[in-house]
């Protein structure tokens, strides 16, 4: 055998060691600082590891300073806002960047996804990482592993905290207090003693909103408006939006209350937000702050946004809309134009079926002044004796609303499905246990069978008695709101007032002889006569008629 001579070819320094003095050219380095808030200690502990780096990189006659990439004030569990790490992995990628030196794992990344992905592609472009505190190379033959572990324990960490910050937060929901964005809600301030003052010049334009809306005019109508008077909106844009002016519309903080927990922060690591259907409790904080709109009319928009719904889509701008009701066929009374563009031009409203092929209406046209004149007249009569009704109900009202009844069977079937619930839970239990499966013969399966058809029945029980008590306590806002307003018309009306029908009038009904019949908001039924101002010997007649009677 012929000798072999072996040449050793040395390696060429990869990773750090490329930093080690004499060592080939010298390389890019840059460092990454980051803290997740923004108070005065944070702060300074933001610009110490600035100055830090800088110095550090600096005084390395073997390392060329690149840049100290930054991000203040944000959380480290995901990259995906954190613009100042974003470019500096960008740079790196691009070939810009050999070293990187940060701090720890966790000012790195503390979600183990992102870290793992992010540094197996700096290792592909040939860029190391360095976490001081850990004393991780991550191209060193340990590193992977290591920063696997590291990284694992830092979302760990993340969790427990964001863990604690949430449940901080509720119970801060659960103690009732109320945080406001001021700077894009509208109406309110924060005063210098710590609580909310209303900024008047503001809340004239809630009130114009709640008004024009009650008066019939659409959210997108209200939007157009606003956008055309050039008043800003709560953002301080320029254009307002149809759904801006619904959340304002139903937004109980305009009424001086407070829902908390409407939002949850559903994963940690995404920080994505969802809204609370159920999964978690919510907290009503009643009269927290001056109300801008009082209760009664808040709540009278709550039903005008029910009404319209259930009435299909809804364009018309007038008050009337859905709620005149034709006694012939139970449909509603709809606008119409009569001559229009001329001189006689004038609105009348009739049945929406008046004109269908196999049914014609009896009720007759009516001129919109016709019922105007009707509800005027109608409601001062009522005017001339509210002392009287206000008495009656405050004899009556707390009878009349009154759902102790309902509310106790509530707590019984709550605790009667609390019992089904853990009946249920034992039945899965023991059935875990057992070792063969008797197919339909399981007792335990009749068993189960039988509890589920006893919750069904109770849940059913317990969203009727649910729906009895909200109607319990609509109607007492109702009577309220319409007793408070019989009050405060000091004398009879002049004129049509619409935010006065849509106050009063739950809906007018009108038939074929011309008689009426207005159901006000406390329930009550009132009789009149109109005069439809429609040119029409026989209709004129039963007016007469009416009239006489």
């Amino acid at each position: 055998m012929s000798n072999k001579n072996v040449t050793v070819i040395p390696a060429k320094p990869t990773g750090f060691m490329q930093g080690l003095p004499g060592l080939l050219k010298k390389r890019r380095v840059a460092g990454y600082a980051r803290v997740s808030t923004d108070k005065d200690e944070q702060q300074n502990s933001y610009e110490a590891q600035v100055e830090y780096y800088t110095d550090y990189i600096k005084r390395n006659p073997e390392w060329e300073f690149v840049e100290v990439y930054t991000d203040e004030g944000i959380s480290g569990t995901s990259t995906k806002h954190r613009e100042g790490f974003k470019r500096m992995i960008a740079d790196a990628l691009d070939g810009k960047i050999d070293l990187i030196l940060t701090k720890s794992v966790s000012r790195f990344a503390r979600n183990t996804v992102d870290s793992l992905t992010t540094i197996r592609q700096l290792k592909d472009k040939g860029t190391e990482v360095y976490f001081e505190k850990e004393n991780i190379f991550t191209m060193d033959s340990k590193g992977e592993l290591l920063l696997t572990i590291m990284s694992s324990l830092a979302q760990e960490e993340s969790r427990s905290i964001s863990k604690n910050i949430t449940w901080g937060k509720r119970k801060s929901m659960a103690d009732g207090k109320v945080s406001f964005a001021y700077s894009s809600f509208l109406g309110y301030d924060m005063g210098a003693d710590g609580h909310l003052y209303i900024v008047e010049e503001q809340a004239e334009i809630v009130r114009r909103i709640y008004d024009e809306f009650l008066a019939g005019k659409t959210t997108y109508d209200i939007a157009t408006r606003l956008t055309a008077d050039g008043i800003p909106t709560p953002m301080n844009k320029v254009k307002w939006q149809d759904s801006t002016v619904r959340h304002i519309l139903q937004n109980v903080k305009y009424r001086g209350d407070s829902i908390l927990q409407q939002y949850f922060v559903e994963d940690f690591l995404t920080k994505k937000i969802k809204k609370n259907t159920g999964e978690l409790p919510l907290y009503y904080v009643s009269q927290n702050h001056p109300p801008i709109i009082p209760p009664e009319k808040f709540e009278m928009v709550q039903e005008e946004f029910r009404r319209r719904k259930e009435g299909g889509p809804y364009t018309c701008i007038s008050p009337f809309s859905g709620r005149i009701v034709c006694g012939d066929c139970g449909g509603f009374y709809g606008r119409k134009v009569w001559h229009s563009g001329s001189t006689y031009q004038s609105f009348v409203w009739h049945c929406n079926n008046k004109f269908t092929k196999r049914k014609y209406c009896s009720t007759p046209s009516v001129k919109e002044e016709a019922i105007m004149k009707c509800f005027v007249d109608a409601f001062n009569s009522l005017i001339a004796k509210k002392d009287e009704i206000v008495r009656n109900y405050e004899e009556c009202l707390s009878a009349i609303t009154d759902d102790s009844a309902y509310k106790t069977r509530l707590a019984k079937v709550e605790d009667l499905s609390a019992g089904l619930t853990e009946r249920m839970h034992d039945n899965l239990t023991r059935e875990s246990r057992m070792m063969d499966d008797c197919g339909d013969d399981n007792p335990l399966k009749k068993e189960r069978d039988e509890i589920t058809a006893e919750y069904e029945v109770l849940q059913k029980e317990h969203q009727e008695l649910t729906s009895k008590i909200a109607l319990c306590a609509a109607k007492k806002v109702q009577v309220r709101g319409f007793l408070q307003l019989l009050k405060k018309q000091k004398k009879a009306l002049v004129e049509f007032d619409p935010l006065v029908w849509q106050a009063a009038v739950h809906y007018m009904v009108i038939n074929e002889d011309c008689t009426v019949k207005f159901i006000f908001r406390d329930g009550t039924e009132l009789p009149w006569v109109i005069d439809p101002g429609v040119k029409s010997y026989k209709k004129r007649k039963l007016v007469e008629s009416c009239q006489q009677e």
